[in-house]
């Protein structure tokens, strides 16, 4: 049967290559959000000084929120849609209001119609169409799965090192609102275009030559829990809360990067122009590490256990904040501890997927990493509302550091203290 499934006119084993470099570039696009930085301050002028209004930091922050948070809630809830209706109508119609989420964008006059356009459709696209390319990617390397999902997952976290220098140059040449309208047209035709290509394989396909594992001799069986069963469990409040300050202090410095880098540039006596330069390239090397930490942060996971691996990333995301914070005029320190932050977000991506199989099996997997998924938007939503609260009360992003580092300190605790293997069920 293996001989007999085409892709494209390919035999499946080299035509499925052709699916992940498709999902790859699909989440190229879907992960454009992190690039939110690099739009933030030419926005705030465009509502200050075109449209008079006087916006907060904190208001500028609700467009990302938003989007983040519609995303988290999202994404959960399509599953079952993916399996009944397959990846490519799923993936065409997240596609069309991706792009079209950025199109709208573009008739923004405040940050509340942005968060409606950008946030709401924007995030809603993207809470769709992320999981199409990375299910069938899995469904096709029953044999490379862990190398073609990270392959496909690569393009969302490093996005930002593509579409933020593109964002900066449409938004000089032809204005930020342009810049989402340019956006936006190439977002839909480059999802949707790719989105007709993904396709599950048939039933009871696998490689030729390739036969599952056999299970280890004596091997215990693992503790399977259901969604209901997990949440009666204290390792699912203990996974919940690390993974929601893990990416709490991520998505906030990918919201707030080159504004932050602003402030450190300004401190250091930096010319504006030269500053907002330097921060858009920082951007990239940031994406970089983003996407780096998924792999990195899964290596570790594996040798040293989940709630190892999460203490390591709140041991580095405290002493990223604690640089940050006592050196405020230091571009070197700024770089170091925002490619940290960037880092353990991807590293998040990894330890709280890793440890939601480790510890409740993978028997209703789907719907048990959905409810952890949840995390991700409660961190989006309290770390960028704290670093915009900071902005506005105390006249700067970085006060909001010494609060993330309270914070790494909390989830380092209730890692050691929470993250432990549930006991198993009662038979």
């Amino acid at each position: 049967m293996a001989d007999d499934v085409k892709i494209m006119g390919m035999k499946a084993e080299s035509g499925r290559w052709v699916l992940v470099i498709a999902g790859l570039l699909i989440e190229l696009c879907l992960g454009a959000i992190y690039a939110y930085s690099i739009i933030n301050p030419p926005l705030k002028k465009l509502f200050t000084e075109t449209y008079g209004l006087t916006v907060s930091a904190t208001a500028m922050q609700i467009p990302y929120i938003v989007f983040l948070l519609i995303f988290a809630l999202t994404m959960p809830l399509v599953g079952k849609y993916i399996e009944k209706l397959g990846p490519r109508k799923v993936g065409i119609a997240g596609g069309v209001l991706v792009g079209l989420g950025w199109i709208l964008a573009s008739f923004s006059t405040s940050p509340t119609t942005l968060a409606i356009y950008y946030g709401i459709i924007g995030g809603l696209g993207v809470g769709i169409a992320y999981n199409c390319p990375i299910t069938t990617s899995a469904r096709w390397f029953p044999d490379k799965r862990g190398l073609a999902v990270g392959l496909t997952v690569l393009g969302f976290g490093f996005s930002a090192a593509v579409t933020g220098p593109i964002a900066d140059y449409l938004t000089a040449n032809f204005g930020v609102l342009n810049m989402f309208r340019f956006l936006g047209i190439a977002f839909l035709i480059i999802t949707v275009a790719l989105s007709t290509v993904l396709v599950f394989p048939p039933a009871g396909w696998t490689p030729a030559g390739w036969k599952p594992p056999e299970p280890k001799a004596g091997a215990a069986p693992k503790a399977e829990f259901m969604r209901g069963e997990m949440t009666k469990t204290t390792t699912f409040y203990g996974l919940w809360i690390c993974y929601t300050i893990g990416t709490l202090a991520g998505l906030m410095a990918i919201g707030v990067s080159k504004p932050v880098g602003l402030e450190v540039a300004s401190n250091a006596g930096m010319d504006q122009a030269r500053a907002s330069a330097l921060m858009t390239s920082l951007i990239i090397p940031f994406a970089f590490c983003n996407g780096g930490g998924r792999p990195i942060f899964g290596w570790l996971t594996d040798k040293l256990t989940p709630p190892r691996a999460a203490m390591l990333s709140f041991v580095l995301i405290l002493l990223a904040s604690l640089l940050i914070y006592t050196s405020p005029a230091s571009i070197s320190a700024y770089t170091i501890s925002f490619a940290i932050l960037w880092m353990c977000l991807g590293g998040w991506l990894a330890i709280a997927p890793t440890a939601t199989a480790s510890f409740f099996g993978t028997k209703d997997y789907a719907r048990n990493y959905g409810l952890v998924f949840t995390a991700y938007g409660a961190g989006a939503v309290i770390g960028n509302i704290m670093a915009g609260q900071a902005k506005d009360i105390f006249g700067a992003y970085i006060q909001v550091f010494p609060y993330v580092a309270v914070l790494a300190v909390l989830g380092f605790i209730v890692a050691m203290t929470m993250l432990k293997p549930p006991k198993p069920k009662a038979a």
